[in-house]
């Protein structure tokens, strides 16, 4: 799966378009947790994510509300 593939597939779920690439970031780490991609395959989106400016939180206290 590549960033369109990943992109197309959240506005599937989602119904509306990503605000961001950490909203992306977040729905391929879900997408990985549920089984629907391999490790490689999240490690890669992650990497490309990560690199177009996406970032995992720091702090555990980002985590709250998801």
């Amino acid at each position: 799966m590549n960033m369109a593939e990943l992109k197309n597939k959240f506005i599937a779920v989602k119904n509306y378009e990503p605000v961001d690439v950490n909203e992306l970031l977040d729905f391929a780490r879900q997408m990985y947790l549920r089984g629907e991609i391999t490790i490689a395959e999240y490690r890669d989106l992650s990497r490309d994510l990560e690199l177009a400016g996406a970032y995992k939180p720091d702090n555990k206290n980002e985590y709250i509300g998801l």
